[in-house]
């Protein structure tokens, strides 16, 4: 998968280089090899440039080397999205993506994100989502996440390999800070005699009518309805993370979780199932780089995750942060408990 996304890293270097014919062009050395061949390839309207592609599984091709069936785990066809190229052709909207995440933790708003998803769907729709992967590095592997977590919200489910994912935001830290002062609060409010119970309450209302009647409490609550609440099956759709701790970018999903019960205690909408929170079945496999500290360009670099000497460790359930981005999948809305 990684090599898929070098492919389209080299497919957007050989438009810039004009390096056109098979001669020359150095993308197809990176599918070739694997029996895929190039069906689409994804293009930024604004620029022009290409940010993805699409590979299938070539049958023709692996006949020619007497490979009769197609390897058990290779799938029919794979999406692959390239990350941030700081070249002058495609920086400003590499740039313009990247603080769009920062900003907001979301790439909805982007170009990319809808053709991605349109693409992603058209295959699972022709291969079975069964026989479909996508595959992201850096701003690309935050393209792959959303894109694949709004198809598991519509019950289809894509295998999904994310290297070097996005996990910083400003919108992030706000969350993070809002979280923090409500259970500040809490606690203040828990240390106050009861005696003292109206004088509390009704500063509390003089409070909400400085937040414009929302509240302290509101404004955490509504900090943390950024993404929209939806129902599906769990365990289904499981992303895998590839990530180095040496990595700023991507380093925050090593983060340990708090325990489910701490994290959602005074939460409403939260399911439960056989007394386990269903926030806790979050499910995505993490994998971490474990080779020690390592230079940020080396930590971030995708050619890590193809090396001969490649050292992982597996986690599964245990990123604060993958359940923060999975947890909509896993709230029950309004709706779904009337």
């Amino acid at each position: 998968m990684a090599c898929f996304i070098q492919a389209v890293y080299l497919l957007e270097l050989d438009r810039q280089e004009n390096r056109s014919n098979k001669e020359n062009a150095l993308a197809p050395k990176w599918w070739i090899p694997f029996k895929y061949k190039l069906v689409q390839t994804l293009i930024d309207e604004r620029d022009g440039s290409i940010f993805g592609a699409i590979l299938e599984w070539d049958r023709s091709a692996a006949m020619a080397d007497l490979v009769v069936i197609r390897p058990s785990g290779a799938p029919r066809a794979v999406l692959a999205l390239r990350g941030t190229l700081l070249k002058s052709p495609t920086i400003r909207r590499d740039i313009e993506d990247d603080l769009r995440f920062l900003a907001w933790e979301s790439l909805k708003g982007s170009v990319r994100f809808n053709v991605a998803l349109e693409a992603l769907k058209s295959v699972a729709e022709s291969y079975g989502s069964n026989n479909v992967c996508v595959a992201g590095h850096s701003l690309g592997a935050g393209f792959a996440l959303q894109v694949g977590k709004a198809l598991a919200k519509e019950g289809i489910y894509v295998e999904t390999h994310l290297f070097n994912p996005p996990s910083v935001s400003v919108a992030m830290s706000l969350r993070n800070i809002g979280e923090k002062a409500e259970f500040a609060w809490k606690r203040i409010k828990s240390m106050i005699p009861s005696g003292s119970e109206t004088i509390v309450n009704s500063s509390n209302t003089e409070e909400e009518k400085s937040y414009g009647g929302t509240g302290l409490k509101s404004w955490v609550s509504n900090l943390n309805r950024l993404k929209n609440p939806g129902v599906v099956g769990i365990g289904k759709w499981v992303p895998h993370l590839y990530v180095n701790n040496s990595d700023y970018i991507c380093c925050s999903y090593t983060e340990k979780s708090d325990q489910v019960e701490k994290i959602n205690e005074g939460k409403e909408n939260v399911n439960t199932t056989n007394g386990r929170t269903v926030a806790a079945a979050a499910a995505a496999k993490l994998f971490v780089m474990s080779k020690g500290k390592q230079k940020f360009l080396e930590a971030h670099g995708l050619e890590q995750w193809w090396s001969d000497d490649l050292q992982l460790q597996l986690a599964l359930h245990d990123s604060k942060l993958i359940s923060r981005q999975l947890k909509s999948l896993y709230t029950i809305s309004a709706a779904g408990k009337s």
